[in-house]
């Protein structure tokens, strides 16, 4: 029996390489944002992208929905959007005389928040209950939102005209924010021959279907981490907390607000995922030191000082990474 267990996970672990590979069919490089967005769907966290215009987010989650074998759907996020768009609301039936439940775009497994800090924030708001509660209340009626549940929503760098800064409450309920870079001349290359080609069009096959998914989260959850290494998650939360106990003095001065407790249990499941990625069945320290930056960027919220010298979430936690040390 415990064989036919190994058999099977390596069967998955094997699909995961499939399915990047898929996705890399259509979209040029970014296997990156691929991993990430992987993690978040077998470790049931939500996607925060973020990255100027043009860098084939869109592209990647459509192309993504379409090698797994789940029900998705694009929201376009405007000024004009209201939360009834988004969630649905009653309406008047005549033939019946009576009201009823028109369904919105977010009961489906995959939502893609496309430009999500294009509208303002009571739209934002209207995503809460959907992403944290995995329901939908319209009227007086609450409705299970279909599993897997999984918003994977991009948006535009703040400073761009017509964007509204996510509320914080929002922001923390995404388990990972991931930057999306520029491609490299080698990357940009093959993008430009690609599509520049009019006839170009590559089919992808469906890799997983939901039940792959559901075991795959169930063997995620039997990876192993060590108490050390628990210990150590708590510890590079703290420390955005509580800077000057763990020495970084100068880090302290910048920052205005630690990482949620949110930080720490994403870091134990994204750290599971990246482990079991690399088909092993225990945590390792640089698995955890890998995925800090992308589950913490978005919860330490930095002052103007750092605005006005220059400094980023991302200096912040390299300086934790290397301050803090892992417990014996």
């Amino acid at each position: 029996m415990e064989q036919i267990g190994q058999d099977l996970k390596k069967e998955h672990q094997a699909k995961i390489k499939q399915v990047i590979s898929e996705v890399g069919k259509v979209v040029v490089g970014q296997e990156y944002m691929v991993n990430r967005l992987l993690i978040g769907l077998f470790t049931q966290g939500h996607i925060l992208l973020e990255g100027v215009p043009g860098l084939a987010k869109t592209l990647t989650v459509n192309t993504l929905s379409n090698v797994l074998h789940l029900d998705f759907k694009r929201i376009q996020f405007t000024p004009d959007l209201l939360p009834a768009d988004l969630i649905g609301t009653m309406i008047y039936n005549q033939q019946k005389a009576d009201f009823e439940v028109k369904k919105g775009p977010i009961f489906a497994n995959l939502i893609l928040a496309d430009e999500v800090n294009r509208s303002p924030a009571k739209v934002q708001s209207a995503l809460l209950e959907a992403m944290q509660e995995k329901t939908v209340t319209i009227g007086e009626t609450t409705f299970e939102l279909d599993r897997p549940f999984l918003v994977l929503a991009t948006q535009n760098p703040v400073d761009q005209e017509g964007t509204y800064p996510l509320p914080e409450a929002q922001v923390d309920r995404f388990m990972l924010k991931v930057h999306v870079d520029y491609p490299t001349k080698e990357e940009e290359l093959e993008v430009m021959r690609r599509m520049a080609n009019m006839t170009f069009k590559s089919e992808v096959e469906t890799m997983l279907s939901k039940e792959d998914i559901f075991s795959i989260r169930q063997e995620i959850n039997q990876v192993s981490i060590s108490d050390s290494l628990e210990r150590y998650i708590i510890e590079l939360v703290f420390a955005t907390r509580d800077p000057k106990a763990y020495g970084l003095n100068d880090e302290a001065q910048y920052i205005q607000f630690g990482a949620s407790p949110r930080a720490s249990i994403n870091l134990n499941l994204a750290a599971k995922a990246i482990a079991f990625f690399n088909e092993r069945d225990y945590v390792l320290p640089e698995d955890i030191k890998e995925i800090a930056p992308d589950v913490m960027n978005h919860r330490i919220l930095l002052n103007y000082e750092a605005e006005a010298d220059g400094i980023t979430t991302h200096q912040i936690i390299q300086s934790i990474l290397n301050k803090v040390q892992i417990s014996k």
